[in-house]
């Protein structure tokens, strides 16, 4: 912050204090067709989990319906959601991916 002086008056910079952008939640949704393997080979490549934390996820989308991959700005979640998708429809899997607002 600096003040300048004016006229003989000192003027002081205003403090901005700007909102961190909104973050969003990658979620891995369940289906009864994609293998676990290729679920955990897709939690490694496109999240860069270790193999023990690919499969906890993999078991918590298996078990629970979907599981969170990450947590991330708007323009990454959207990314990664694309990534997903884009793997899974190369490998004729129906994966889907989702993301929404935490």
């Amino acid at each position: 912050m600096t003040a300048r002086e004016h006229a003989g008056n000192t003027l002081e910079a205003e403090k901005v204090r700007a909102k961190p952008p909104p973050l969003y939640k990658v979620l891995l949704l369940n289906d009864d067709y994609t293998p676990m393997d290729f679920v955990v080979v897709v939690l490694q490549t496109v999240f860069a989990m270790t193999r023990e934390k690919a499969t906890q996820v993999m078991l918590q989308v298996h078990r629970e319906g979907m599981g969170v991959c990450g947590t991330y700005t708007q323009e990454v979640a959207a990314a990664k959601v694309d990534q997903v998708i884009g793997i899974a429809r190369e490998h004729q899997h129906p994966l889907q991916c989702t993301m929404e607002e935490t």
